[in-house]
């Protein structure tokens, strides 16, 4: 039985990699020949805390504060109001108590078995330095922001993720990294991949050594009958972990998915006085991620809901320089700038399962910010479905057909 996965990112990779090692001929089917796609352009943070969705009343109500035309870091263009306006329709509709206890208690499962997966694939691709499990820091300004910022944190539903305060050690070492930190917690739980273009290299490595093919073009689907074919490549089953690009695939198979594009941007910098083993520091009041890789530092924010092919907007860059500036980082330029659409569903869970309209046809996409988190525990659910084998964690919250009894 031979398995096409249409999608070259970090899903694509894992859930190829895992049917590849219980035994399947695996071909992947990506045009891009870079590293410019969402899946290496991230900030490396495996995001176990995560658990609570976005698509609630809490988001909704914080809106008007985190536009970005008042500072903040979410951006709703009016150029692109045809992309996001339906979105924001059912948003809302996914946003009720009930459907955000449901999604919570979803994504707590799946957040439950990510740091465990990831474990399972540095070991599989023999790269366990790329995994890093020192947490993470959340700093503040000043004691008022603090106060509130750890009296959120401390009530929300952070999964197997603890939180404990800064040490006096830990906050002198922020104290020095920018000298407006003046509080901070301790993520305790949470990881990060150490080198995105390592971790690339080593699952394309990885891949060759188990047989997997990469096809490098574009791929459409077509429908034969009760099934779905990928024209020019031969399969049996095929599985579609394209990103935001999976919208127009499963389009073809017969399922709308309401997928938007949410643009992140970030701008990288040399390393040269950033501490090498200093875990990912969060700057709440200003949305920022700082994360150290192997030979630069990154700077990362923004939340653009639209068009994946929009032009990228130069003032999200601009505004990360100001906040290195502002914030005395150690970050040297000149920087590096990238924007990448993360794949993002109105529900805020992701699409894992079995396609109820093409016998043939799996899906593992629209996993927004947690992509990187959630990829090898995907991974190996899908592999687990395919194989015909009940998978350790219920897809049944993640199938598709959620939106069409949902949002109909």
């Amino acid at each position: 039985m031979t398995i096409a996965v249409v999608g070259g990112g970090i899903i694509g990779r894992s859930v190829a990699l895992s049917l590849a090692r219980q035994g399947a001929p695996v071909v992947i089917v990506d045009p891009m020949r870079d590293l410019s796609a969402a899946s290496w352009g991230n900030a490396g943070h495996l995001a176990t805390e995560q658990v609570a969705p976005l698509a609630s009343l809490a988001m909704l109500r914080s809106v008007p504060r985190r536009l970005f035309a008042l500072g903040g870091a979410l951006d709703l263009p009016p150029a692109q109001a045809s992309a996001w306006l339906p979105f924001a329709g059912r948003l809302l509709a996914a946003s009720t108590p009930g459907r955000f206890a449901a999604g919570s208690a979803a994504l707590g499962r799946l957040l439950g078995g990510a740091m465990p997966a990831w474990r399972r694939l540095v070991a599989a691709i023999s790269a366990p330095d790329l995994l890093r499990e020192e947490g993470h820091f959340v700093a503040w300004p000043d004691a008022p922001r603090a106060a509130a910022g750890r009296a959120a944190w401390h009530a929300a539903d952070t999964g197997t993720v603890r939180i404990d305060d800064a040490s006096a050690a830990e906050m002198a070492q922020l104290h020095a990294l920018s000298p407006s930190v003046a509080a901070a917690i301790r993520f305790t739980g949470s990881g990060q991949v150490g080198d995105l273009n390592g971790l690339a290299a080593a699952l394309e490595e990885a891949l060759a050594t188990a047989g997997v093919t990469i096809v490098r073009r574009q791929a459409t689907l077509v429908r034969n009958g009760d099934r779905v074919e990928v024209p020019g490549v031969a399969a049996d089953r095929i599985v579609v972990a394209a990103g935001i690009g999976s919208r127009t695939l499963m389009a073809a198979a017969g399922h709308p998915v309401p997928l938007i594009a949410e643009r992140g941007y970030h701008i990288r910098g040399a390393a040269d006085r950033w501490p090498a083993d200093l875990p990912p520091v969060v700057f709440e009041d200003r949305s920022i991620i700082v994360t150290r890789y192997a030979d630069a530092v990154q700077v990362a924010g923004f939340v653009e809901l639209g068009r994946a092919d929009a032009p990228p907007d130069p003032r999200k860059w601009q505004r990360l320089e100001r906040h290195v500036a502002e914030l005395a980082l150690p970050i040297a330029g000149p920087f590096t700038r990238w924007m990448g659409a993360r794949p993002t569903l109105p529900d805020y869970l992701p699409a894992i399962g079995r396609s109820t309209r093409a016998a043939n046809l799996f899906y593992a996409f629209g996993h927004q910010h947690l992509g990187l988190t959630l990829a090898p525990v995907t991974g190996e659910m899908v592999a687990d479905m395919i194989a015909g084998r009940t998978p350790t964690i219920d897809p049944a919250p993640f199938a598709i057909d959620r939106f069409r009894r949902i949002f109909a």
